[in-house]
């Protein structure tokens, strides 16, 4: 069945503590998420074996793709290849939209929930 959001907000949603990923829809090929951060939330830099298509739809942060470091913005877009460094920190209250292909693994996230644990982002 079709997923259509006619307006993202009516879906996100955040926490105080960390940020809150938004399962908007999935397979078994894609999995589509909405990021949500409050300023200082972030995801931390790893290295997951799958391809991440972002759109960062409000809000400025910090983000790792490979070996840059870039600050970005409404309508900023990335993709980065499976196996290549990525993060994402918030600046202000932001949400960006995850399209993640395959869908992650409970081993893609380990390197994640450690990082997140110990408070660090990189």
């Amino acid at each position: 069945m079709a997923t259509i959001l006619t307006d993202y907000q009516q879906k996100a949603a955040f926490q105080p503590d960390r940020f809150n990923p938004v399962v908007i829809s999935e397979n078994e090929r894609v999995k589509v998420i909405l990021a949500c951060f409050e300023a200082g939330q972030f995801i931390p830099v790893h290295h997951p074996k799958v391809d991440l298509t972002l759109v960062i739809l409000q809000g400025e942060g910090l983000l790792a793709a490979g070996e840059q470091e870039v600050k970005v913005g409404p309508g900023a877009m990335a993709f980065i290849r499976a196996g290549e460094a990525r993060g994402l920190k918030a600046e202000s209250h932001m949400v960006a939209l995850h399209i993640v292909s395959p869908p992650p693994t409970d081993s893609d996230h380990v390197e994640v929930m450690s990082k997140l644990q110990k408070g660090v982002w990189r």
